[in-house]
């Protein structure tokens, strides 16, 4: 029966690759707009909460720990399904963007900050002697040097971030995760088919992780928090 079932695959494996091409293409499109997202929403609060306001504080301390504290897969279900309630509908797509990318801007707002502090204040308090507004010296002297910082921190989030799109299949997302669980329900193949899911993620993953390694050898360290 095992053989039989292999034997069926290998029949099957232009079409079970052709669908999973396409759910590989809509899970690098969710990722990349999740992380756009993301990267937007944790430099946008990073530097709020940097200008020193005691309310920006306090709005973002809140907003981060509540993202960060709510599961994600939760996050998804009150975004598609509980928006749907008052009138608010959104295609599974945008939804699972939108979902990732507010739960991934808590927890790189954390790591812009972390990167900001990492800058010697010596510099700050230099541009300052010699006139510069703080916008400028946010912009112009300390993050671009946060962002060299934090570069390995943030390619290893997108790894992150790329496996984690698998849980946009619970609001029917069509990615990858969502057309294995397709075809597993009409040829009954499931070994074989997550077997060939977890070549594509690895695909997908590898070239992130070497990136990921490159910017830890090129700039030496990243952010932990």
């Amino acid at each position: 029966m095992t053989e039989g079932a292999w034997l069926r695959f290998y029949d099957n494996l232009p079409y079970f690759v052709n669908a999973l091409f396409a759910g590989a293409v809509m899970t690098v499109i969710v990722t990349l707009g999740a992380l756009v997202v993301s990267l937007l929403l944790g430099l946008m609060l990073a530097c709020l909460k940097a200008t020193g306001s005691r309310t920006f504080a306090v709005l973002i301390y809140v907003y981060v720990e509540v993202f960060r504290a709510i599961p994600v897969l939760t996050q998804l279900f009150i975004i598609y399904f509980g928006l749907a309630t008052i009138g608010i509908k959104l295609d599974p797509i945008p939804a699972a963007i939108i979902g990732f990318g507010l739960n991934g801007g808590a927890y790189l707002a954390e790591v812009f900050r972390a990167g900001i502090e990492g800058v010697d204040r010596g510099q700050t308090e230099a541009a300052k002697a010699i006139g510069m507004p703080p916008a400028m010296i946010l912009f112009s002297i300390v993050l671009p040097q946060a962002i060299r910082i934090i570069l390995p921190s943030l390619a290893n989030f997108s790894i992150g971030l790329l496996k984690e799109t698998s849980l946009a299949s619970a609001v029917a997302a069509p990615e990858l995760s969502f057309q294995a669980h397709m075809l597993i329900d009409r040829t009954f193949l499931s070994t074989q088919i997550y077997c060939l899911v977890a070549l594509v993620y690895l695909a997908l993953s590898l070239p992130l992780s070497y990136l990921s390694r490159a910017l830890e050898r090129r700039f030496g360290r990243g952010v932990r928090i």
